[in-house]
């Protein structure tokens, strides 16, 4: 899993046409040069998601047709839910990634929301909407799967 994470991030950064940010020993924390590094990767991503939704758009506006065999008619409509949650899984990414940038326009980005340490700069880059760091994701992770066994 975590070698499909890396692969993840390699890809976001390779997109954004971006090498992963190398940290200087006494560099600041999220600084002005991480944060444009970050902003990229992220406004990248949103835009790629969206040239993906207006794909599916076209795509479905295309390939509409009334097909007269109920079994070609029921794979086509299988084939556009199928894309639609998709879309709708990445359009909830979309807005994630918008109020990650907000963060980032009030150098708020790179601390977790629950206990205000750093997240650090490899889990950002590997999942730059990150808003907790490992340990509070590991403990929100573990509360979630107690609620489920309750």
């Amino acid at each position: 899993m975590a070698a499909t994470k890396e692969r993840k991030a390699h890809g976001i950064l390779a997109q954004a046409g971006l090498e992963p940010y190398q940290q200087k020993a006494d560099e600041e924390y999220m600084n002005e040069a991480q944060l444009a590094h970050f902003k990229k990767i992220l406004e990248t991503w949103r835009n790629q998601l969206r040239q993906e939704v207006d794909r599916t758009v076209g795509h479905l506006k295309e390939e509409a047709n009334n097909h007269a065999d109920p079994v070609d008619r029921a794979a086509q409509e299988e084939e556009f839910a199928i894309e639609l949650r998709t879309r709708d899984r990445e359009r909830k990414l979309i807005k994630k990634i918008e109020k990650t940038l907000q963060l980032i326009e009030r150098d708020d980005f790179g601390y977790c929301e629950s206990c205000g340490i750093e997240i650090g700069i490899q889990r950002l880059e590997a999942r730059p909407t990150a808003d907790l760091c490992i340990d509070c994701k590991s403990l929100a992770e573990i509360r979630e799967k107690q609620m489920k066994g309750a």
